[in-house]
């Protein structure tokens, strides 16, 4: 697994900083760029990393801000105490992102045991970050995370506007411009 000195690049750009422990880029924005990307479960500095799944387009990250703002989160956690088949989606959802990162781990780094059977995100039994939920629905595809897309489906069209500095204009979430991107399903 790697990611190209242009991904790299573009995601320093996104975040303002340096990015660690970056293995791959999981989803690209319909305009081509990163989107989401896939982080060892062990970063660099060897801190354990829970965050497979790390959202880095400005814009999305900017829209799930203001969603958790509105409250979004606590209406998404008090549903899953009372819809059992949502409750129910949502374990398969932790335990597809706990299946994942220890694949990379496999992959990257190793078995990281500090973090084994913790996901991100306050799954499998809250909302606690739009976030690494949208990363992880961008990610896996439509179906998995069942708040995730949500989550997604609540941020709108945030790749309308540029989020560095050419223009994401095209309209695809479900993956299928995405030319192969590793960590498509």
């Amino acid at each position: 697994m790697s990611v190209d000195d242009k991904d790299l690049a573009t995601v320093e750009a996104q975040l303002g900083r340096t990015p660690r422990g970056v293995a791959r880029v999981a989803w690209r924005c319909p305009c081509g760029k990163p989107g989401v990307v896939a982080t060892e479960p062990r970063l660099p500095n060897g801190t354990p990393f829970p965050t497979t799944y790390y959202l880095t387009c400005p814009r999305a990250t900017s829209a799930c801000s203001t969603l958790e703002s509105q409250g979004l989160m606590a209406e998404m956690t008090e549903r899953l105490g009372t819809d059992a088949e949502l409750a129910a989606g949502y374990r398969r959802a932790h335990e597809s992102y706990l299946a994942d990162r220890d694949e990379l781990g496999r992959a990257t780094v190793g078995e990281v045991g500090e973090i084994a059977g913790i996901s991100a995100g306050g799954m499998p039994d809250r909302v606690k970050c739009l976030h690494v939920l949208v990363g992880h629905a961008l990610a896996a595809g439509p179906g998995v995370n069942p708040l995730g897309d949500e989550a997604v489906a609540a941020l709108g069209d945030f790749w309308t506007r540029p989020c560095l500095d050419e223009a994401c204009d095209a309209s695809d979430l479900d993956g299928s411009d995405r030319d192969g991107v590793e960590g498509d399903r």
